[in-house]
C-alpha cells in the first residue's frame, strides 16, 4: 500500500502508508512534510504501525521533536491507531496524549471514524 491523499471535511490529508519504514526522527518528519506540502495537505496521518518504540518513550526526545516539526510547519498532524500498550507503561506519555488531543494540532486517535468524528 502507498501513501494516499484525500479530503476529509473540507480538509487535505496526506496518510502514510502503514506498512512503510518506521519514522524515527526530525528528518523523517521533515521528509513527511516535503510531501504534505507538495500534495497541499493541511494534515498528516501517521499510523502508529510507522513509529516505533522509540518514539512513544518521551525520554528519547523523539516525539517532541518530529511533532514540532509538524507544528513549524502548520502542518496538523495525527497519529492513529491503539496506543494502550504505550501508555500503560508511561503516566508521562498519557498525559501528554491527554493535552494534545485537547487542542487542534496533533491528535493521538484509535481509528479514521474518530478522525472523521473530530473533523466533522
Amino acid at each position: 500500500m502507498s501513501d494516499q491523499t484525500y479530503t476529509l471535511h473540507g480538509v487535505r490529508v496526506l496518510e502514510c502508508a502503514a506498512d512503510g519504514p518506521f519514522l524515527e526522527g526530525e528528518r523523517d518528519a521533515t521528509d513527511v512534510i516535503g510531501n504534505a506540502l507538495s500534495l497541499r495537505a493541511s494534515m498528516v496521518v501517521i499510523p502508529v504501525a510507522r513509529l516505533s518504540a522509540k518514539f512513544f518513550a518521551l525520554k528519547t526526545r523523539i516525539a517532541g521533536e518530529m511533532i514540532q516539526k509538524f507544528v513549524n510547519y502548520g502542518i496538523r498532524l495525527v497519529i492513529l491507531g491503539d496506543v494502550a500498550r504505550h501508555v500503560a507503561e508511561s503516566d508521562a506519555l498519557r498525559d501528554y496524549i491527554r493535552e494534545t488531543n485537547r487542542g487542534t494540532q496533533v491528535w493521538f486517535l484509535s481509528d479514521r471514524a474518530e478522525l472523521e468524528a473530530r473533523l466533522g
